[in-house]
């Protein structure tokens, strides 16, 4: 009788867990799909080709576009790319291959769980100390060095796990045959792991593409076309803030359509990624 009851109890605790945990992602999904389908309505609505062609007009004047915002956030991204992956891809390389059994591994391993999770503000304001102060003015490379620190972590602990995945064996055999270590890394270890520190990379590059605050500090904005990164470079993110925030109704609409934009490329990325880990795991 105790243990009937004790499987009753047991029972309704787990019911009513289960009820507590679909509500919780109801909810969320809710209110993410609220917010996706507004952006897309909204967005969708005022996509237009000028939007891509043109350049800003005058403040209050109607027409113009955001190609300036498109080609800065191009380039700006670019050298983040540049910089973070390589040393990204570096740094998971010592860890999962050299660092595997030293404190220093395992220390640089915790501090990159903990910078993924800090605010990415809080990076732009370092870069601000360390770089746009010290030579007196914003620029694009003070922007792609800050979504780099972002990127670093992201794709740092990607590579380490996907390197962990490939068998030490594989190694082993290849060592027997008198490969060096640094051709067995990069002939047999990238290779078996190719697929997903690819994926990595594009999760990084989704998680810059929608930063705003880091650029506020550093590259800050440009309201003209330029491809100089040593100077104030527009970015479409810190555009779309300022225009949602302006008091002219064609700026909410570039905003607007300017979101729809960011949204798609990243929800791209983000379901690219997803299927390349899909599609390589059930191989």
């Amino acid at each position: 009788m105790n243990n009937m009851t004790e499987i009753d109890k047991r029972k309704i605790i787990n019911v009513v867990a289960l009820s507590f945990s679909c509500a919780a992602a109801t909810l969320g999904l809710f209110w993410l799909t609220f917010i996706l389908a507004d952006v897309l309505r909204h967005g969708f609505t005022y996509i237009t080709p000028e939007l891509f062609l043109n350049e800003a007009a005058p403040p209050g004047m109607a027409g113009g576009g955001l190609k300036h915002a498109f080609i800065g956030q191009l380039l700006v991204t670019f050298f983040a790319i540049l910089i973070g992956v390589p040393l990204g891809i570096l740094g998971g390389t010592y860890l999962a291959e050299y660092g595997r059994h030293r404190r220093i591994g395992r220390f640089i391993s915790t501090l990159s769980d903990i910078m993924i999770s800090v605010p990415s503000i809080v990076i732009g304001t370092f870069v601000y100390a360390i770089f746009v102060k010290p030579i007196g003015h914003f620029s694009g490379f003070a922007g792609s060095l800050a979504l780099a620190i972002i990127m670093i972590p992201v794709v740092l602990r990607t590579t380490e796990e996907m390197i962990f995945l490939v068998p030490w064996e594989i190694r082993e055999a290849a060592f027997a045959l008198g490969a060096p270590y640094y051709k067995v890394i990069l002939q047999i270890v990238y290779r078996g792991a190719a697929t997903g520190i690819f994926t990595g990379i594009l999760l990084a590059i989704a998680r810059i593409a929608g930063e705003t605050a880091p650029l506020l500090f550093t590259s800050f904005n440009n309201m003209f076309l330029t491809t100089n990164m040593n100077e104030p470079m527009p970015s479409l993110t810190v555009t779309i803030y300022q225009y949602a925030m302006g008091p002219y109704d064609d700026w909410h609409e570039m905003a607007w359509a300017a979101s729809f934009v960011v949204t798609l490329f990243i929800l791209g990325l983000t379901i690219m990624g997803r299927l390349i880990i899909r599609w390589k795991y059930k191989n």
